[in-house]
């Protein structure tokens, strides 16, 4: 039944900032689909199977493979990594510093390359072979745009695409799925800013054919379908989850 292809059981999970937001979404879609779900980050959510404490923006390419491992020996195995946490810092380019540039790429890009890297040992070197992993990043609209007032943030969400790609050529042919999604519009603390100023919220809304803000449960299903069987065939692509934006 093609329907039994989406199912998670048996599966263990990895979501990174799982404790809200669209990272909970994942965390909590990932869950109901069958799979035993652990949460990288500073918070825990509720549901999580584990929670491996580690804050990505001050955590060692050590520490981070070492978080990777805990989830190894505490739940048995690692099959899926969703690289969910992001930060953003906005101010106008000129004024952007180099704290905040390295913060932004810190957590948005190095974590997900170190902890990618991390999984990609642990899926390769399966016993037996068999099923290889699903590695899932988080990429952005602004993969694709350069935003406003948001250097770091687009840089990082453009090699985030970029690495991607790389991982999926190298992988594939092990049974390793490497793609990203990429969020539109969502209502999450990081748009928090936009939302909040009328003018620059309404012009948002009135280039969304959707005509809203996306949600955590809009992401949800393409995490979930890319993490499946469903999708085994499916490398190195970026999946727009935008409400149409790019369309129009």
């Amino acid at each position: 039944m093609i329907l039994d292809s989406f199912r998670l059981d048996g599966r263990v999970a990895v979501v990174t900032g799982g404790n809200r937001g669209l990272g909970l979404g994942c965390a909590t879609a990932l869950a109901e689909a069958g799979a035993e779900v652990a949460v990288l980050g500073r918070s825990g959510a509720a549901g999580a199977a584990l929670h491996v404490p580690c804050d990505l923006a001050t955590a060692t390419p050590a520490e981070l493979s070492a978080a990777v491992r805990t989830v190894v020996d505490e739940l048995g195995r690692l099959d899926i990594l969703v690289n969910n946490a992001g930060i953003i810092r906005r101010d106008d380019a000129t004024a952007v510093t180099a704290e905040d540039w390295n913060d932004v790429l810190t957590v948005d890009l190095n974590a997900v390359w170190h902890l990618s890297q991390a999984a990609g040992r642990v899926m390769l070197d399966r016993p037996g072979g068999g099923f290889g992993g699903k590695i899932i990043n988080v990429a952005s609209m602004l993969s694709f745009q350069g935003g406003i007032r948001v250097p770091a943030y687009a840089a990082a969400k453009h090699a985030v695409v970029g690495l991607t790609k790389a991982l999926a050529n190298e992988w594939a042919a092990h049974g390793v799925n490497v793609n990203a999604v990429a969020p539109g519009y969502m209502a999450t603390d990081n748009t928090a800013a936009l939302r909040d100023d009328p003018a620059r919220s309404a012009a948002i809304l009135d280039r969304i054919p959707a005509a809203r803000w996306g949600t955590p449960a809009d992401l949800a299903g393409a995490v979930v379908f890319l993490a499946s069987d469903a999708a085994a065939y499916i490398h190195g692509t970026v999946l727009p989850v935008d409400g149409g934006w790019l369309a129009r």
